[in-house]
């Protein structure tokens, strides 16, 4: 997996920064994340415990909004965030790139698969979200059992997807199905011709289904698990061809004033107290030892679609614009 999800992956030779004391821990940091704001928050209430003295401001979008904003501000001369928390290491690519992110190798990178972290360091996996199919138990009878099913006229005009205009996952999805035997272009004319309602993120895909807008959608899996534990009449399928997933992975912004700060956040998601908080919010953790959430598959029992991350990196800017000319 190492070679298919990073373009390599090395050693943590890197110096670390000089460690910091809960109780010298002092100041602010400005947290960009496309994570749901009650998470993010949760997450932090959780880092407060142990650094009560360190506030994180949230600026908190989609995806692509979210980088919208980092690209913006590095036009202007200085990205504002010290840390960037958003869906996909296709992202991430594209940030470190550009040279928006400090390299960085914390100390708690030993307990993570080398597969979810940047061979230079520039940014870590935090958690596995794995995008599926989302179905009405009430309306729907005979579920889905693949993403092809989802073309099929038992399902005509009952589908909702998230934009990969809008959500980083769901554009790195776009990338790779369009590059997945079986799959491909087709697949997404498909999905058109079936009359597909293309919504904004993965939380527009949620309500479609929840209030009966739509009987199926196109989801990431934490979001499916939630509504039905909150007793909406939904069910999550792992489709036959695999899963595509992300690990919304965790960045400093090069150049950061709050620098220090910003490697004890980083540590902090990445360590077991961290990666338990992630798992009790709902999510994978990506972290040796620490168990995934009750129901959801854990990545050994997981059939992954996967693709060479440079390819993915390079395409999707011409991806989403086919995709625009498509769903016009």
């Amino acid at each position: 997996m190492c070679a298919i999800l990073f373009a390599g992956c090395g050693n943590h030779s890197e110096q670390n920064g000089k460690n910091t004391s809960a109780k010298a821990a002092k100041g602010e940091i400005s947290l960009y994340t496309s994570q749901p704001e009650a998470d993010a928050q949760k997450l932090i209430a959780a880092f407060n415990k142990k650094y009560p003295d360190v506030k994180v401001k949230i600026f908190r979008s989609g995806t692509e909004e979210v980088i919208s904003k980092v690209m913006a501000e590095k036009k202007l001369g200085k990205v504002q965030a010290d840390v960037l928390l958003v869906s996909d290491a296709a992202t991430f690519e594209q940030l470190k790139n550009k040279d928006i992110l400090e390299k960085y190798a914390s100390p708690e990178l030993e307990a993570i698969p080398s597969s979810f972290v940047d061979k230079d360091h520039t940014y870590a996996g935090t958690k596995v979200i794995a995008t599926g199919i989302m179905y009405n138990v009430n309306k729907i009878k005979t579920p889905p059992k693949s993403f092809m099913d989802l073309t099929k006229a038992d399902y005509k005009d009952q589908t909702s997807m998230p934009s990969p205009l809008y959500s980083g996952a769901a554009a790195y999805n776009l990338s790779l199905f369009t590059r997945t035997n079986g799959l491909g272009w087709d697949f997404y004319q498909g999905l058109k011709n079936n009359g597909v309602k293309v919504g904004k993120g993965n939380g527009s895909v949620l309500k479609d289904v929840t209030d009966g807008a739509r009987n199926i959608g196109m989801i990431v899996d934490y979001m499916a698990f939630r509504a039905k534990a909150k007793g909406a009449p939904v069910d999550f399928v792992y489709p036959d061809e695999g899963v595509p997933f992300v690990t919304e992975p965790i960045g400093i912004v090069k150049g950061s004033a709050n620098e220090n700060l910003a490697k004890l956040f980083e540590d902090f998601i990445l360590s077991v107290d961290g990666q338990k908080e992630t798992a009790a919010i709902g999510y994978t953790p990506v972290r040796k030892g620490v168990a995934a959430p009750k129901g959801f598959a854990s990545i050994e029992k997981m059939k992954i679609i996967t693709g060479y991350l440079p390819v993915l990196v390079k395409a999707r800017e011409e991806d989403k614009q086919k995709f625009t000319t498509m769903f016009k």
